[in-house]
C-alpha cells in the first residue's frame, strides 16, 4: 500500500497527489513513469513522475480525471492509500549539455516535462520552455516552469490567458527569429506532437516525443503500447516513452488510441450511475 502523503486541485479536474514510494523516489529520473491501480480488480494506468524526493521518499503524480480510473484516483484523500505502485519505469531522458533547448508541454504534459525542462538546464543548457492549454484555467505549473527555465511562453488556445494560440504557433516564432535551437522536447495531446514534429522536420531541428499509448502491464508483455517508429515496431513501455518525433507513425497511433473508445464511453457512465444511485 502506498500511502497519499497530500492532495491538491489545481483545476477542478487536475488533480496533484503526493505519495509515500521511498523505492521508487530514489531510483526515479526525468521522463520516467509509474503503473498504477486504484482497486486491486481495477485496471492498470500509466502516470508519469512529476517529481521525486529520495530524501523523503515521497513522489508527485498529476493527472486529470478523464476515464474511470483517473476519477477513482482524484476521490482518494490524504491519508488514504493506493494498493499498486509499479517503477519507475520506461528508459528516462538522456540529460546532457546541447546549447538550447525549448520545452513544450500542452494541457497536463506540462507536469511531465517540468522535471525534464529543470534537468536539461541543470546540465549547463539554455531552457526555453513553452506551455500551453485550452484556456486561463487549464494552465498548470506556470510558476514552476518559470524556475525551471531561462524564458517561458504561455499559449491558450482562447487568447484569455498569454498569448492566443497554440503551442506549436510560439515555437515557430522562437525558430522564426532566428534562435538556434539544438533540440525540442514535446509532451502533451497526440495532435500536439504531432504538429510541433511536423514542423521542427522542416527546420531540420531534433525533436524528442514521449508517447502515451494505450498499456496494460508497462513491463512490454502484453504488446498493446506498440508504435511504429522508423517503420519498426517498438514497445513504449520498455523501449520509450520517448522516441523522435520525425520517425514515428502518427496516424497508426491515433488510430490504435482510439480503440477502446466506446468501452471507455461505458465504462464512465456505468461509474457515473453507481455514483449517483450511492448518493441518492
Amino acid at each position: 500500500m502506498f500511502k497519499i502523503i497530500s492532495k491538491t486541485i489545481i483545476p477542478p479536474n487536475i488533480k496533484k497527489l503526493e505519495v509515500e514510494a521511498p523505492e521508487i523516489a530514489k531510483r526515479a529520473l526525468p521522463g520516467q513513469f509509474i503503473m498504477l491501480r486504484v482497486r486491486e480488480t481495477g485496471e492498470r494506468i500509466p502516470l508519469t513522475i512529476a517529481a521525486a524526493d529520495a530524501k523523503t521518499g515521497a513522489i508527485a503524480i498529476i493527472f486529470q480525471e478523464m476515464g474511470k480510473t483517473t476519477q477513482l484516483l482524484g476521490k482518494l484523500e490524504a491519508g488514504e492509500s493506493i494498493p499498486d505502485i509499479l517503477g519507475p519505469l520506461g528508459h528516462p531522458t538522456h540529460i546532457e549539455k546541447l546549447g538550447t533547448v525549448v520545452t513544450v508541454g500542452g494541457g497536463v504534459g506540462v507536469a511531465e516535462v517540468l522535471p525534464v525542462a529543470r534537468a536539461f538546464r541543470d546540465a549547463g543548457n539554455k531552457v526555453i520552455g513553452i506551455i500551453g492549454a485550452r484556456t486561463k484555467d487549464l494552465v498548470i505549473l506556470e510558476n514552476e516552469m518559470k524556475s525551471a527555465t531561462d524564458e517561458l511562453f504561455v499559449t491558450t488556445d482562447d487568447g484569455t490567458y498569454g498569448t492566443k494560440g497554440f503551442v506549436s504557433n510560439a515555437l515557430e516564432d522562437i525558430i522564426k527569429k532566428g534562435t538556434k535551437v539544438d533540440l525540442v522536447y514535446a509532451i502533451g495531446p497526440v495532435p500536439m506532437m504531432r504538429v510541433v514534429s511536423e514542423l521542427t522536420k522542416k527546420h531540420g531541428i531534433k525533436t524528442l516525443v514521449s508517447l502515451n499509448p494505450i498499456m496494460v502491464d508497462g513491463t512490454g508483455m502484453c504488446g498493446s503500447c506498440r508504435v511504429t517508429v522508423e517503420g519498426k515496431t517498438r514497445f513504449a513501455c520498455v523501449e520509450g516513452p520517448e522516441f523522435d518525433g520525425h520517425l514515428v507513425d502518427w496516424n497508426e497511433l491515433m488510430s490504435r488510441l482510439a480503440t477502446f473508445k466506446d468501452k471507455e464511453k461505458i465504462s464512465v457512465d456505468k461509474f457515473h450511475k453507481e455514483c449517483m444511485f450511492k448518493i441518492q
